[in-house]
């Protein structure tokens, strides 16, 4: 959070014109010739993937991409802790002839990421994504396709980083793919047809949840002193604990409620022009409870005027709630649990999907099918833009719910708070700091300046 309000005097329309769009970074990143692949595999080519990020959505994904094919090989991992590394590998065994990572190219650091990248045709990026922007630039620039996980970044400067690498990446015919996979589900893709296709009319109001008791990593740091066997320094400390710090997860509306706004997000087609909203914290109150929020309410106005209603929270024993849910003039669509519905204004159900024999709708497994298909058979595949605008449709939110005033798209995009430190190193100190009692200061809408 800054204490000056930052100078916004670039427009929406001259940050978003693809004719001069992020050219100097994008003449930056154009600086390595394209890797293989980029026009379309040959049959029988080894798609060589490199995983970093070796925590367990990381692990996952490098799984997930092995069922996509027998060709698909993992052959190089990066990583902060050796521990994490250690236990990846252990749990990826069962692809025995595709997990192909030699000793030397297990890489451990925090420049490791380049080093495991250069081993691959595809890389595999599931950091915490306040790593992400710099890893996909660094990935772009050196000609690799890339699956990254959501979202891709917790601050406008980092959106602004993808979307020049994004641009990048088309120029060099590179496939990237964004763990939003609720697009690659046929429950939602059904639902969107209709929807798209003015079965409940035309939409008027949307509402999107994700309320659960609190999730993600957290490590005290009397536990992360006896992992280590001595005290932690601060950046060991936040990188073990790292869903608390927004510099790490962009706070819980960011990290995980992605998935709910980029949802109503592709039933506008569009993204919202402002937001306003309210949070705070009612339990997260411990030393090792870090600076996020544990609630999130937003108001979010799109350009013709309908708006959408978002609440996230992560508070114990509350009232479990995940879902969307659209409002049309005649009729209403609801996506909660396995339930997909549409009913009428009687509120009477006029269609309810119903998966097809053998149907799977796992988007964890069916978002890697078509990125892959995309390398092997050099077809357009670009998720990084779409990818990014939903991680601002996120960023805003907490940027209105922190500073306690309305946001802009174009004031989050064009932010100069830029949350990463200065450094990355394990004696480098992140921009918060505990106080004498070891708690960490954290927003106060009204006080805090959060673009």
């Amino acid at each position: 959070m800054n204490d000056q309000k930052p100078n916004h005097a670039v427009s929406l329309r001259d940050f978003l014109s693809t004719s001069t769009k992020f050219a100097a970074s994008a003449a930056a990143l154009g600086t390595l010739p394209v890797e293989r692949f980029a026009h379309g595999a040959s049959p029988g080519d080894t798609i060589k993937v490199a995983l970093v990020g070796a925590g367990g959505r990381g692990t996952g994904a490098a799984d997930q991409a092995m069922q996509a094919g027998a060709d698909v090989k993992l052959v190089a991992v990066a990583d902060v802790h050796q521990d994490r590394m250690d236990r990846s590998l252990a749990s990826l065994k069962k692809h025995k002839d595709q997990l192909a990572v030699k000793e030397e190219n297990r890489f451990l650091g925090f420049e490791a990421y380049k080093q495991a990248i250069a081993q691959a045709d595809v890389v595999i990026l599931a950091t915490p994504p306040g790593f992400r922007p710099m890893m996909f630039e660094e990935a772009v620039r050196q000609g690799k396709h890339v699956f990254m996980e959501k979202p891709v970044a917790v601050d406008g400067p980092g959106v602004r980083k993808v979307l020049a690498a994004a641009e990048e990446a088309k120029k060099k015919n590179l496939k990237v793919a964004v763990g939003l996979q609720r697009h690659h589900q046929p429950n939602y893709q059904e639902s969107m047809k209709r929807l798209h296709g003015g079965e409940i009319g035309d939409i008027v109001s949307m509402r999107c949840y994700w309320n659960t008791a609190p999730v993600g990593p957290k490590k005290t740091r009397k536990e992360v002193a006896e992992m280590l066997g001595r005290a932690p320094t601060e950046m060991e400390y936040q990188l073990r604990n790292w869903y608390m710090f927004a510099w790490l997860s962009g706070d819980h509306i960011v990290e995980q409620h992605i998935h709910n706004l980029d949802v109503i997000n592709w039933v506008k087609q569009s993204f919202p022009v402002s937001c306003s909203g309210i949070g705070g914290r009612a339990y997260l109150s411990e030393p090792d409870h870090g600076e996020i929020f544990d609630h999130h309410t937003v108001e979010y106005v799109y350009a013709d005027g309908s708006r959408m209603y978002s609440q996230c929270r992560q508070i114990p024993k509350c009232k479990g709630e995940v879902y969307e849910a659209v409002q049309g003039t005649k009729g209403s669509w609801i996506a909660e649990r396995n339930v997909f519905a549409i009913r009428n204004l009687k509120q009477e159900v006029t269609w309810r999907y119903q998966a097809k024999e053998g149907e799977a709708n796992d988007g964890h497994r069916l978002e890697h099918i078509p990125f892959f298909d995309a390398i092997r058979h050099n077809k357009p595949h670009n998720e990084a833009e779409r990818g990014a605008k939903s991680t601002l449709t996120a960023i805003m939110g907490r940027m209105a719910t922190y500073g306690g005033q309305p946001v802009t798209w174009e004031e989050a995009l064009n932010s100069k708070l830029d949350l990463l430190p200065e450094r990355l190193a394990w004696d480098a100190a992140p921009k918060p700091k505990p106080g004498p009692d070891g708690r960490y200061p954290y927003a106060i809408p009204g006080r805090t300046v959060a673009l």
